[in-house]
């Protein structure tokens, strides 16, 4: 399973959430009080993953929330071909292709027989730091 469950309540800035079922990672919460009927609502802004879109949600605070399982492991990237990475996982010896990372920054850092480390989020993988 590649989710795991918490209440909207108890997320804080930084933290993960899936929203419209794309993991996103947590940039603004804020909490409204109690009013006259119902009860205390949570708006939550975060940014997607792997496209980068913001997403919103709002909603009571006791509502529970989908929170992605993530595996963060290591890599050594093979090749760069145009808008892919080739790399091979340092565990299992695995080879696949990543595209390139949305941070232009991320992408100068990269180059064959470099560390990156990649995150396995819902079945997806990302590559999320270049080490060393």
């Amino acid at each position: 399973m590649s989710v795991t469950f918490a209440e909207l309540g108890d997320l804080k800035e930084g933290s993960f959430v899936v929203i419209d079922g794309e993991p996103c990672r947590v940039v603004e919460i804020s909490k409204a009080k109690t009013g006259k009927h119902g009860s205390a609502k949570a708006h939550v802004v975060a940014i997607s993953l792997f496209t980068g879109a913001r997403k919103t949600m709002v909603a009571p605070v006791d509502t529970r929330v989908e929170v992605p399982i993530i595996d963060k492991r290591i890599g050594q990237i093979i090749a760069l071909t145009g808008s892919t990475v080739q790399i091979m996982d340092s565990e299992t010896y695995e080879t696949f292709e990543l595209s390139l990372p949305t941070d232009q920054e991320l992408v100068k850092r990269l180059s064959p027989g470099k560390e990156v480390e990649y995150w396995v989020v819902m079945g997806r993988r990302i590559i999320m730091n270049v080490r060393g």
